[in-house]
């Protein structure tokens, strides 16, 4: 089954990342996100990925083409004009195919464009700036399994901000660090879609979180997967950080590969 991973958004609001390259090559760790959101894949045995490249997507196809030589040993040999790779650090088992979607164009359209590549087959969607623990292996049987054209990861995004239950005389009844946003569930990312989904999409100018997704859930054809555990988008410099502690902890939960 092939994964499609939307990598073209501009990205503005994660401020000086986004001048110097797509989001998706944002690191985390040393690596770009891009790269863990296909390492969670990967476990779980998907390892055919269609890219979509919007801004700046002459950086990740150079970021792919170079991969092998950045993660291998190499001798240079001046006086005989040879470069050997010594050793390979890269064993990835991943097909990717890089696809140029366009600049200004939405979500919906992106999808679209890759048609091609689809092969009238059953397919997985993601955001490549969203990180999380979800078991896609478990995902995909629960899509198999309700029989619908598509199903969307809910999750409940954590709060920014502490939150206080205050009683009579404004004692605080209850101090919580870290609670749930406003306790409603939203969409994660992590999509398993039917080659139907693309009969709701009309153009490039369709964003998939609107009228695609709405026509869904009006025709009965959108199923919640919720997802208590973790996950994190990558919108702002705050959210990288947090990501970032997290790997550099050690402790980061979407690491589910050895």
């Amino acid at each position: 089954m092939k994964v499609i991973i939307l990598a073209g958004g501009l990205g503005t609001r994660i401020g000086e990342e986004s001048v110097l390259r797509p989001k998706p090559l944002t690191e985390i760790g040393e690596k770009p996100i891009l790269w863990h959101i296909m390492k969670i894949y990967s476990y779980y045995g998907f390892n055919d990925f269609v890219i979509c490249l919007g801004y700046k997507g002459y950086q990740i196809k150079e970021y792919f083409a170079n991969y092998f030589l950045h993660e291998s040993d190499v001798t240079f040999d001046f006086s005989h004009g040879r470069k050997e790779m010594v050793h390979s650090h890269a064993a990835e088992p991943w097909k990717v195919t890089l696809v140029n979607t366009g600049i200004g164009t939405q979500t919906g359209g992106r999808i679209k464009r890759v048609k091609k590549y689809l092969e009238n087959q059953p397919f997985m969607l993601t955001y490549g700036d969203g990180l999380a623990d979800v078991d896609v292996e478990k995902l995909l049987k629960y899509h198999q399994k309700h029989g619908k054209i598509a199903t969307i990861t809910a999750v409940k995004p954590i709060g920014r901000f502490g939150a206080l239950s205050i009683g009579s005389k404004s004692k605080v009844k209850k101090f919580q660090e870290k609670p749930e946003g406003d306790n409603s569930w939203i969409s994660g990312g992590f999509f398993v879609f039917q080659p139907e989904v693309l009969d709701y999409i009309e153009d490039d100018n369709m964003l998939l979180e609107k009228k695609p997704m709405e026509n869904l859930a009006k025709h009965g054809q959108l199923i919640a997967y919720k997802h208590g555990g973790f996950w994190q988008p990558m919108d702002t410099v705050r959210e990288r950080n947090i990501l970032e502690g997290l790997w550099n902890s050690g402790k980061a939960p979407w690491k589910v590969w050895e």
